[in-house]
């Protein structure tokens, strides 16, 4: 099967983690996508019954094309599960997020959520994280400086992330950082403090002891791995 055709089952599988009832935090990138799709036809032809959080604009106006009704984070106490998509993870379930340019809003609705189900496809399960680059979203204010604080903190080339030839602007307004670290990111918890304590720096694409669930996809067909496993 075609990478496209992977994606497309994990993200339906994912799926089963979701009853009518819960609320639901929906995340953003080419997986996830399937996954809102599939939401929306069980709602539509189903009756399932749940209430979403769109993590990014973007999967705020495909959830209401697909008749997912949408609630404001703050209106709720909590999620009882969030389905989203990753760049890398690695054995302990630590993740890389950011190519899409929602981590902020990413890790707030993840850190509201009483689980966090991530689905992949085989290129994403790695031994090490950095391979990917790190996303880092931060201020526009100055961003040279932070960029230059950032690459003096983790001793790395870091590139601003553009769109049609200029700054590529986040939904919050902010800019993303993609630091060039290579596949050496053995302490994620402990760059993800270091980073945090930038000026200038809004989040960090390392999303660190969150992952319960990967539902992960290959050429063998989807398989579930859990934490601990």
């Amino acid at each position: 099967m075609d990478v496209e055709t992977l994606k497309e089952e994990a993200g339906i599988a994912a799926c089963a983690y979701v009853e009518s009832g819960m609320k639901v935090g929906l995340g953003t990138g080419s997986t996830v996508k399937y996954t809102i799709l599939e939401l929306g036809r069980r709602v539509r032809e189903e009756g399932l019954e749940i209430v979403g959080v769109p993590t990014s604009l973007a999967t705020r106006d495909l959830a209401t094309d697909v008749g997912i009704t949408l609630v404001d984070l703050d209106e709720l106490n909590g999620l009882d599960v969030v389905i989203d998509g990753t760049d890398e993870f690695d054995p302990q379930f630590q993740l890389i997020k950011g190519g899409g340019a929602a981590l902020l809003r990413e890790k707030v609705v993840a850190q509201s959520s009483a689980s966090m189900v991530v689905v992949a496809d085989e290129r994403k399960q790695v031994a090490t994280l950095g391979a990917f680059p790190l996303p880092i979203e931060v201020t526009p204010f100055s961003y040279n400086t932070t960029k230059r604080a950032i690459e003096q903190s983790l001793g790395c080339n870091v590139s601003m992330r553009e769109k049609d030839g200029i700054l590529l602007t986040t939904d919050n307004g902010n800019y993303i950082a993609d630091a060039h670290t290579g596949p050496t990111l053995t302490h994620p918890e402990e760059t993800e403090r270091k980073l945090l304590n930038l000026a200038g720096v809004v989040q960090v694409g390392l999303f660190n002891n969150m992952c319960d669930v990967v539902v992960l996809a290959s050429s063998n067909g989807v398989s579930v791995l859990e934490k601990g496993d």
